[in-house]
């Protein structure tokens, strides 16, 4: 897959769900605008776990850690040239350490992605798990 499709196609749900990494909670008007782009996207939860744990987690949780702080004056197009990095290079044993490793990288954020999953569960009249 291309820079281009990537972005297409996951763009806007990365971008999205970038805010579950911010230093601040997100907000009620963040989980809704989450949960609108995931149905656009049509995918299962199943799915938005491993866009989670592969796709943005690796990237993310380097800016969250960040000594530095960038991510407060983060712009959408620097981060999308990450993402889409790192996602060209997600094949074979990366992809395979980034899973093994995602419990890490997912640690700091998890208790939002349970909560934005619990949301989405309702929303699509499932029962939360």
């Amino acid at each position: 897959m291309d820079a281009q499709t990537l972005v297409d196609e996951r763009g806007e749900l990365w971008l999205a769900l970038a805010p579950l990494w911010l230093e601040r909670e997100p907000r009620e008007s963040d989980y809704a605008r989450m949960i609108e782009v995931i149905e656009r996207h049509d995918l299962s939860t199943r799915e938005l776990e491993w866009v989670f744990r592969l796709e943005l987690a690796p990237v993310l949780s380097r800016q969250q850690m960040s000594v530095a702080s960038e991510w407060r004056n983060f712009d959408d197009h620097k981060l999308m040239r990450l993402l889409v990095a790192h996602n060209l290079r997600l094949k074979g044993w990366r992809r395979k350490s980034w899973a093994l490793f995602s419990g890490l990288t997912t640690l700091m954020t998890r208790h939002r992605w349970n909560e934005l999953i619990e949301r989405l569960m309702i929303a699509r009249g499932e029962a939360p798990e």
